[in-house]
């Protein structure tokens, strides 16, 4: 068990901004910064990272924490977990505590594959570096590929041996469960004995961002023409092939740094031009590219060049994922090779400055790319000619942005030799085919609520049944058995405000001084109710702690009871409260709600209301007000919940004497009058 102080020294050092911004592209926004969601497929930012507070906060899906909270939610790592992981990234040394029986048996199987895969990787570069067999058949290929030992480690580049059965054997003799190694596709289970996957093949470790073993890709080296040349894990709970990139734990930096991302086909590809010195590059690894392979590069940069072999054939198939890149509203450049070379090749014939300039000489713009490679063919043949026009326009077309549409009509005509007007037609086409397309899917999608649409609603408030309407809710909500709209108005949990809103203050304004009024009513010697106001000075937690005690109120919502007793112990064990501070140690079943409570603020900067001259009040210039209220109607709720009991509880006999319960009622009742009078407000009966 890693030990406390290495985990305070963790929260202390790491900040939140680095953290995410390994795998998220940030932009400044003011004192936060903002980019796209990395858990949700969007185009606008919604995202937001408050370095003041070390905490994030995803808009489109609600999410939010601290550092290791996003760890948690983005790389699906446990607490521990994300705890190593940070003490890595800051050098930190781990102080281990010894486990109990109990800790050690507390394991899913989603952590045991990861252990599993982390081991056979770390195995496979034993026995490539170290073994005589890896050494004579891996390494050597490897350094006849150029590769440095720098390179191999760095990769993670192992060899798996010969023999049928030596990794299983290895591996279950160091403890680790044949139903692990089977499930990650490293053994084959069978009824006389298990064997392994990848016998006699060089090993390529694939990582996800956060630089977890996912799977392995296995090349063999003999001439076998039964087996295949590539072999990959099998999908599994932690590897799909689809939803991968091969280098991008290597690359992220270097992406998100230089704002683009080269991409290529094999692994090879993507070690070659690392060690060349151009790190921002990933492979698809083989496979036909994928829209959430282009969303992981999407939460570092907007701008892909693909890069192809000088294979026509190739270049032909290839170009197909270009309007994959373009429907997900990315910038794409694609650069081709010489014939007869690949990344790999000349990455390694070509000095890093000759690659760059290659790369920057020879990059087009996917329509200028789309012309040079199929015009050839079509030159001398209208009917060509036109299905080639049409194919670009097509492209075009899947692009969200409508002045990059017309910026990309321009230039094709310009290219094609043909007139807008023609092809902004066919574009108009090409894209209502796509609406109705989409129109129609919907309406099937909507075909299990079709009684819900055609419903009127009966005096609900809502609008004519259509789907559209923002005020209508989903039809489970409002459709009753026979298939009519139900009325029904939800209750406003009012507590549940007043207690989320004491958190709130507690969070943001706990430390702060201020002057509070309190009012107290006593009997004179005349016997005559008099009205105390009362001044003192204290902070905010303190007036809020004293207030709910002498009122003996305790919290209904279990969570908010769990975050202000934990609040308020925090605040009376650290004299000198740094908010920043409590987030780093908060906890992370408290993380969403606290977040939550914070970053509503934030998301005013998402929207530059500054910049249309529409400013938000200054909270802190409202700080004894707004305790005040939220104490004063926390006890007039309390009140009226009382008087309300007391009601209640009058006994139907009329024989029975209920004075007692009356005169109580009345008491409080006048008390509600008396404090509303005082304070000058409103009361509202909210039972």
């Amino acid at each position: 068990m890693i030990s406390q102080n290495t985990i305070d020294t963790v929260f202390e050092t790491a900040r939140v901004e680095e953290v995410i911004g390994d795998f998220v592209n940030l932009k400044r926004a003011g004192s936060n910064f903002k980019g796209l969601s990395p858990f949700s497929d969007e185009r606008s930012p919604s995202f937001m990272v408050s370095p003041v507070k070390q905490i994030w906060k995803d808009f489109s899906t609600g999410k939010g924490g601290n550092s290791v909270k996003f760890l948690m939610e983005h790389s699906q790592f446990t607490y521990p977990e994300a705890i190593r992981y940070l003490a890595k990234k800051y050098n930190i040394e781990i102080e281990e505590t010894e486990q109990t029986d109990e800790e050690k048996a507390i394991t899913d199987v989603r952590e045991s594959m990861y252990l599993v895969s982390e081991f056979a990787a770390k195995y496979f570069q034993d026995v490539l570096l170290n073994s005589e067999e890896g050494k004579a058949i891996g390494y050597s290929y490897f350094k006849e590929r150029g590769f440095t030992n720098e390179t191999i480690k760095k990769f993670g580049l192992g060899y798996s041996p010969e023999t049928w059965d030596a990794f299983t054997k290895e591996a279950l003799g160091k403890g680790y469960q044949l139903e692990f190694l089977e499930s990650t596709g490293l053994t084959i289970a069978r009824e006389d004995r298990p064997f392994d996957r990848f016998k006699g093949r060089v090993m390529f470790p694939i990582q996800s961002m956060s630089g977890r073993v996912l799977g392995f890709g296995g090349r063999i080296l003999t001439n076998d023409k039964k087996a295949a040349k590539y072999l990959n894990s099998p999908e599994s709970d932690i590897y799909h092939k689809s939803k991968v990139l091969y280098g991008i734990f290597q690359a992220k930096q270097s992406i998100a740094k230089q704002n683009n991302c080269y991409l290529v086909e094999g692994y090879t590809d993507v070690i070659q031009f690392n060690q060349a010195g151009i790190e921002n590059v990933v492979a698809s690894s083989g496979t036909a590219l994928t829209p959430d392979q282009i969303r992981l590069i999407n939460r570092l940069t907007r701008n892909i060049t693909v890069l192809f072999d000088g294979d026509a054939a190739g270049l032909r198939a290839s170009i197909r994922g270009i309007d994959l890149i373009l429907e997900e509203g990315m910038n794409v450049r694609v650069c081709s090779f010489p014939d007869g070379e690949d990344p790999d090749s000349f990455a390694r014939k070509n000095s890093h400055d000759d690659l760059v300039a290659y790369l920057e000489e020879n990059s087009k713009d996917f329509i200028q790319f789309k012309a040079s490679i199929l015009m050839g063919d079509a030159k001398n043949d209208p009917i060509k000619k036109a299905d080639l026009i049409r194919d670009m326009v097509n492209s075009i077309s899947k692009i969200p942005d409508r002045i990059q549409r017309e910026i990309y009509i321009q230039e094709c005509a310009r290219i094609m030799d043909i007139s807008e007007q023609v092809l902004m037609s066919t574009l108009a086409q090409l894209i209502q085919k796509d609406i109705a397309e989409a129109n129609k899917k919907q309406k099937q999608d909507q075909k299990p609520f079709e009684v819900y649409r055609n419903q009127k609603p009966k005096n609900t408030g809502f609008s004519g049944g259509d789907p559209e309407d923002p005020r209508v809710g989903p039809p489970e909500d409002y459709l009753g058995e026979s298939g009519y709209i139900k009325e029904s108005v939800e209750k406003v949990d009012i507590l549940y405000r007043f207690e989320r809103k004491i958190i709130e203050i507690l969070l943001l304004y706990g430390n702060i001084t201020e002057v509070f009024e309190d009012v107290y009513f006593k009997l004179n010697d005349e016997g005559i109710t008099e009205q105390i106001v009362e001044k003192r000075e204290m902070k905010v937690y303190d007036k809020i702690y004293l207030s709910l005690q002498e009122d003996e109120v305790e919290f209904s919502n279990n969570l908010f009871k769990d975050i202000y007793n934990d609040l308020i112990s925090f605040y009376h064990h650290h004299e000198n409260f740094s908010l920043e501070q409590y987030l780093m140690r908060l906890h992370p079943e408290f993380a969403q709600e606290v977040t939550d409570i914070l970053m509503e603020d934030e998301k005013v900067s998402l929207h530059n209301w500054e910049g249309q001259n529409i400013f938000a009040k200054d909270k802190f210039a409202t700080v004894t007000l707004n305790v005040s209220q939220t104490i004063l109607a926390m006890r007039m709720l309390l009140i009226i919940k009382l008087i309300d009991d007391l009601k209640n509880s009058l006994l139907t006999d009329p024989k029975e004497d209920n004075s007692e319960v009356l005169s109580m009622a009345n008491d409080y009742n006048d008390l509600k009058n008396k404090v509303a009078k005082a304070k000058g407000v409103v009361v509202i009966n909210y039972q």
